[in-house]
């Protein structure tokens, strides 16, 4: 038996040696940048997938190239010295419109490689794409895709392999998978802070997907997971990833029609960028390093976010229900508010995060529910005023969902609005420089557990803890500036239970 497994195994790994190979050479490509390679790359994949399949090789070198689409049953290979350089005219692009209708779909985009409704297909390689994207001017305020080119585009495709290759320098969106299923994106190396809404990877509606060892660089969003169509995301796995990002590495939002549902989000480490680029978007640092939301119905359910480091960003942690109620074609109309339910994070540790503060916000009547925060160690800026502790929070239902929207916070921990069924648990919260704020502020809560925590305590505080309009709420006595006990502040507060 164990002879059979090691035969079948060989089998495997030595089957991509044995498929018919096609050298984009051998129908034409020049290793010259200055030489436009369009054709000839696509007679080699046209003539691959015709053949039933196999691999397109890019051999060493620097080739430039327009629009490319990939088709069915094909590994498109860049050998590691290759370079595919996206040409910096316009014309070489062409312009698809997908048959799938989503809010990205609405009319023809532009990509250096496309491909829609194929499976089996994969770009592997240790080679590089670079899309040369500071090349292509913002005209308009929605033009990503029109006049600045996306370099990846996957619509409606299943069985996709991303692996091993380097992106750098898209004209907006790096990665867009839309309404694909089982994709797999692993060991790639992205760096994308050339041009305006410069994401490194986003995934659109799509199912059973893992990205894994993935290293990015980008201006905009890091990881991205949205649902710009009735498709939830859904069966996610994001693993072992270090990402770089002036706006949120790692994001669910903000388009949200669909939802989102089993995502799982692991042993990942966001830090700020090691390298001087022009900024486009967001903070030096970052502005959140997870941003949970749903502001356009949808449901967002079983999410789990686990084994985190962060270094930076101003507002780490951001949970979102809102209603900006945006349809993802223009004929219908969003007639509700979403759901966010059971969403675990555990074994965060947080430093040199900015002044802000973290919320986890809903609208009234409209609350987030059974939020677990467990093992978190949150260190920020501090510095927050009596003005800043005691200022009003706008609620802002209909505005753009992001991190600072409220301004500096009136906790400089959590600050948890319209929410019900909340646990902290073992949770350390600090500030670098004195504080004034409380370390936790929940209004309009139904129903919260704390426990195990360690608060900072300042003498410019006055509470640890402020409770407005809240109810239920369970408190077992945290340690606050090294002693036990922790002062609480209550305003048309109904049960409160203190465990000494």
């Amino acid at each position: 038996m164990k002879k059979n497994i090691i035969l079948v195994a060989g089998l495997l790994a030595s089957s991509t040696l044995f498929a018919r190979q096609y050298s984009i050479n051998d129908f034409g490509a020049t290793p010259d940048s200055a030489v436009l390679s369009t054709q000839a790359i696509q007679k080699a994949i046209d003539a691959c997938s015709a053949s039933g399949g196999g691999q397109v090789v890019v051999p060493a070198g620097c080739y430039k190239t327009g629009s490319i689409f990939l088709k069915s049953k094909v590994d498109f290979h860049l050998e590691s010295g290759a370079v595919l350089w996206g040409s910096r005219s316009l014309d070489d692009y062409t312009k698809v419109k997908p048959a799938y209708t989503s809010l990205r779909t609405q009319e023809a985009t532009i990509q250096l490689i496309y491909a829609e409704n194929v499976a089996n297909v994969s770009i592997t390689g240790q080679g590089a794409i670079d899309g040369q994207g500071s090349g292509f001017e913002k005209l308009t305020w929605n033009d990503e895709g029109i006049t600045r080119p996306h370099l990846l585009r996957f619509v409606t495709c299943s069985n996709v392999v991303i692996q091993g290759v380097t992106l750098r320098n898209s004209g907006c969106w790096m990665q867009h998978y839309l309404a694909c299923e089982n994709l797999q994106i692993s060991g790639v190396r992205i760096f994308n802070r050339n041009n305006y809404n410069n994401d490194a990877l986003d995934i659109d509606g799509c199912r059973n997907v893992t990205v894994s060892d993935v290293i990015a660089d980008s201006d905009d969003d890091g990881i991205t997971l949205k649902s710009a169509s009735p498709k939830p995301c859904e069966n996610i796995a994001i693993t072992g990833c270090v990402i770089s990002s002036r706006c949120n590495a790692i994001k669910l939002g903000t388009e949200t029609n669909g939802g989102f549902r089993n995502i799982n989000i692991s042993g990942c480490v966001v830090k700020p960028s090691e390298v001087a680029a022009p900024a486009f978007f967001g903070r030096e640092g970052g502005t959140s390093a997870i941003s949970l939301e749903i502001v356009d119905g949808g449901v967002m359910e079983g999410v789990s976010v686990s084994n985190i480091t962060v270094d930076g960003t101003e507002s780490p942690l951001f949970i979102r229900l809102a209603n900006r109620a945006r349809s993802y074609r223009k004929e219908l109309t969003v007639d509700h508010v979403g759901q966010i339910n059971a969403v675990l994070i555990s074994n965060v540790h947080i430093r040199n995060a900015g002044k802000t503060g973290c919320s986890i916000t809903g609208l009234p009547q409209r609350p987030v529910s059974n939020i677990r925060l467990s093992n978190i160690v949150y260190e920020q800026a501090g510095g927050g005023t009596v003005d800043d502790a005691n200022r009003l929070v706008e609620e802002k239902p209909e505005e753009y969902p992001e991190a600072t929207m409220f301004g500096t916070l009136p906790a400089y921990g959590f600050y948890i609005r319209h929410a019900a069924n909340i646990t902290f648990e073992g949770v350390a919260l600090t500030a670098a420089t004195a504080d004034a704020r409380p370390a936790l502020y929940l209004e309009d809560v139904e129903g919260a557990v704390l426990g195990s925590m360690q608060l900072q305590g300042g003498e410019k505080a006055k509470a640890n803890i402020r409770l407005k309009a809240s109810r239920n709420i369970f408190i077992e006595e945290p340690i606050a500036g090294g002693k036990l006990g922790a002062t609480i502040e209550r305003d048309q507060v109904s049960t409160v239970i203190e465990r000494k």
